[in-house]
């Protein structure tokens, strides 16, 4: 791949229109990374330590607070390089190996939310039988599907990426490397290449959607067979919070691969929504309407002296 290439590195040219602005940005996505990491983590800390927390549902909020944790760990550490005033230069492999992340986690949650609805669909049209059908080893498998599957979809774009001979200008007029702005500076017609990419990014996460759409219609139809009310509002409790983690995670997706006219300053503003602000926004989600994530998060942090003692 690399030898039919003469570019050796690329220069990354970072947010456009964003000149002057280095140090606040630096402030604004370091902060917005830590952040990230911090609340990923004590989620991952607060299902584990708790007895409670110990299924199916949980054991999937753990993985996807890993994908979390490791998504903006593609973008971020380079682009903190540079806006702290340091090179720009990224090598070929570095900028390979970007790629491949980005959409290998990226795949790998986009399969993660659709197994998790699918617990969800489950665990409330089959009450009875969802520790038979969600068993540890059901969780495992599906849990591994969502990686394999995930790194699929991303060693396929990779190479239909790479595959491209790269021979003159090198600036990525972006903030790190992704499809569109690197068919842009291929020393080839990507005409084809860019269509074969449109309809596989599209259509991967539409199919999710439409397997999410269906476990929720049939969530839904069961939900407003409950006679209580306290019932209904239970069951919903459960789902709101998954469902507003995927509203803010396919909406980014659509705005930046599926838009007929990409506008490279849009599409940079929607990145960082996607790559630091929706992990960053997860564990809120998930522990904010989960009483039983509250009270776990709650004895790590007093355990940790964040939080006095309770009397």
């Amino acid at each position: 791949m690399r030898n039919a290439s003469v570019v050796t590195e690329f220069i990354l040219l970072g947010i456009p229109h964003t000149e002057d602005l280095e140090t606040m940005l630096f402030v604004l996505f370091l902060s917005f990374y830590i952040f990230t990491l911090m609340g990923n983590l004590l989620i991952l800390l607060a299902i584990v330590s708790s007895a409670l927390l110990y299924t199916p549902m949980y054991f999937f909020l753990c993985k996807l607070s890993v994908c979390d944790m490791f998504f903006p760990s593609v973008s971020s550490p380079k682009m903190l390089f540079y806006l702290a005033g340091n090179s720009r230069a990224i090598s070929y492999a570095g900028c390979v190996s970007q790629l491949f992340f980005y959409h290998f986690l990226g795949c790998t949650e986009c399969f993660l939310y659709t197994v998790m609805a699918y617990d969800r669909f489950v665990a409330i049209c089959y009450p009875l039988r969802y520790t038979i059908i969600m068993s540890h080893r059901a969780c495992a498998i599906l849990a591994t599907g969502t990686s394999f599957f995930g790194c699929i979809q991303a060693t396929f774009l990779t190479t239909l990426t790479f595959q491209l001979p790269y021979c003159g200008p090198n600036e990525v007029d972006y903030f790190f490397c992704d499809i569109p702005v690197m068919l842009k500076l291929a020393c080839a017609d990507t005409s084809a290449l860019e269509m074969v990419g449109f309809i596989s990014v599209g259509l991967m996460p539409l199919s999710c959607f439409l397997l999410i759409l269906t476990s929720y219609s049939r969530i839904v139809c069961s939900i407003l067979q409950i006679r209580s009310a306290d019932g209904r509002k239970r069951a919903f409790s459960t789902c709101s919070a998954h469902l507003t983690a995927i509203l803010l995670f396919y909406m980014p997706v659509v705005l930046i691969y599926l838009r007929p006219t990409p506008s490279p300053w849009m599409d940079a503003t929607v990145q960082i929504l996607n790559n630091l602000v929706t992990p960053m926004l997860n564990p809120l989600i998930y522990s904010l309407r989960n009483k039983e994530v509250k009270s776990s998060l709650r004895k790590v942090l007093y355990q940790l002296d964040f939080l006095p003692e309770q009397r």
